[in-house]
């Protein structure tokens, strides 16, 4: 049975791409597409929007009208994440979402949503970046704090938060290896004369410009050697095929706060 799937913010550019990604997937529907209230694409064609032949389904500005999907993918901000992850909680919707740049607080709402819902929530959905979450957090635990980890991303000019959710999931990972907290260990930025570096600590630099999709590096420094384990994004869809994939797996999970290591197998 085909699994029917909603998508917000369909007319944004990997709300679009999901929309193509489930038409070109076997096994699931589009059920909903849904945009803001205002949007001068309320009312389009959703296969047209994504660049694909006319689909006969409309875009709807309705949250309920996105809930009577088996489950729902959202892309959008991070209030509107929270908002849709609230409602879908209350309506029974599983619910999948790779919105970034939430705060901790915001964090601490999906967790709740998910006690009543499945619930997956990862900064990335390409299976390539999952693995490497999984070797990070593995050589983490291998090496220990003699070496120094520092993270390096870069995104295109338009990107709004930083680090990115990646690179914060990155250092989650490595700071889980090492049994450390993140909060406790993690350096987002530095500037002026900020003194040698603390053992232990996570640091973070990022980079913005052009249309690079997504390019991390995780730097394991230590005494005359240095290992780096990387991921460069070539297109978008690969975050919008893992996205659908995670559609799929949480239709009929049990409640539960999951990422896409559960979904991968990782």
């Amino acid at each position: 049975m085909s699994v029917r799937i909603g998508v917000f913010g369909a007319n944004g550019r990997m709300g679009r791409m999901i929309v193509k990604a489930v038409a070109e997937t076997e096994g699931v529907t589009l059920a909903a597409a849904g945009v803001r209230a205002g949007s001068a694409d309320l009312g389009a064609d959703a296969g047209s929007l994504a660049g694909l032949a006319p689909i006969g389904l409309k875009t709807s500005d309705r949250i309920a009208d996105l809930l009577e999907s088996d489950v729902v993918i959202d892309f959008t901000l991070p209030d509107a994440a929270i908002t849709h992850a609230h409602a879908a909680a209350a309506a029974g919707t599983p619910f999948v979402t790779g919105t970034t740049g939430l705060t901790a607080a915001q964090e601490a709402e999906l967790a709740a949503a998910a006690t009543r819902i499945p619930l997956v929530y990862a900064p990335n959905m390409s299976v390539g970046v999952n693995l490497l979450l999984a070797l990070v957090e593995r050589v983490a635990a291998t090496l220990g704090e003699p070496w120094d980890v520092e993270i390096v991303e870069m995104h295109h000019n338009r990107k709004v938060d930083a680090p990115s959710g990646t690179a914060i999931g990155l250092g989650r990972a490595a700071a889980q290896g090492r049994g450390r907290r993140f909060e406790d260990v993690a350096v987002l930025s530095r500037e002026g004369h900020t003194g040698p570096r603390i053992p232990g600590q996570i640091g973070f630099a990022t980079m913005r410009g052009g249309d690079v999709v997504g390019e991390h590096t995780v730097v394991f420094a230590g005494p005359a050697e240095r290992i780096e384990l990387g991921h460069r994004a070539g297109g978008r869809h690969i975050f919008a095929n893992g996205a659908v994939a995670a559609a799929r797996w949480a239709a009929n999970r049990e409640p539960g706060l999951y990422s896409m290591r559960d979904v991968l197998g990782l």
